[in-house]
């Protein structure tokens, strides 16, 4: 028997049921579903080759695979900016690393922001998330010590959603902490 991850087995014995019954659909297929995420950072075009390699190293350790480096296009001078020079690094988790990684986001990483209140709730239209943190210390894979420049991350869940609601359902539903509207009463439990 193959290891399944945690998140995944409660979307499929709790979440997905609960949508089905919410909203109403006649098919599984209709339920929307988790599909990729997608990790992202910039890199300075100054940047020498060692802070290249570390900021790699840190979004691998924080991914748990290995990421690719962007290259630019072309050259633009008000940038100093040449073309093929290094400008990011990124990474798309699928399967059981998309798991893992969206559960430790969850439950370890984003409870360690100070005064953390929340992520917004504002999906891109199509029912997709993005996230952006501003120190990727939050991790617990990183080790402060090693850490020699700042870099924040984007995060980007695609979701098989079709609207916002349906996304922000599923997302809530998993776990995703959203931030409660302003001067709405908590919710009795």
């Amino acid at each position: 028997m193959s290891y399944v991850p945690s998140l995944k087995k409660l979307y499929v014995e709790q979440v997905a049921p609960e949508l089905v019954k919410s909203r109403g659909y006649k098919n599984k297929h209709q339920v929307p579903k988790l599909l990729k995420i997608s990790l992202n950072t910039g890199i300075d075009s100054e940047a020498d080759k060692n802070v290249i390699s570390d900021i790699q190293r840190d979004l691998g350790l924080i991914a748990g695979q290995k990421p690719v480096l962007a290259k630019s296009r072309k050259a633009i001078a008000n940038f100093k900016l040449r073309a093929g020079q290094v400008v990011g690094c990124h990474v798309t988790l699928r399967g059981s690393a998309m798991w893992e990684f969206l559960y430790r986001l969850i439950a370890v990483a984003l409870p360690t922001i100070r005064d953390f209140r929340g992520v917004p709730t504002k999906l891109d239209g199509q029912g997709n998330y993005n996230l952006g943190i501003t120190d990727f210390t939050i991790f617990p894979e990183i080790t402060v010590e090693n850490v020699k420049k700042q870099m924040g991350l984007d995060i980007t869940i695609v979701t098989s959603a079709k609207t916002d609601d349906e996304g922000r359902e599923l997302l809530r539903l998993l776990g995703i902490p959203f931030r409660r509207a302003e001067g709405a009463a908590p919710k009795a439990a």
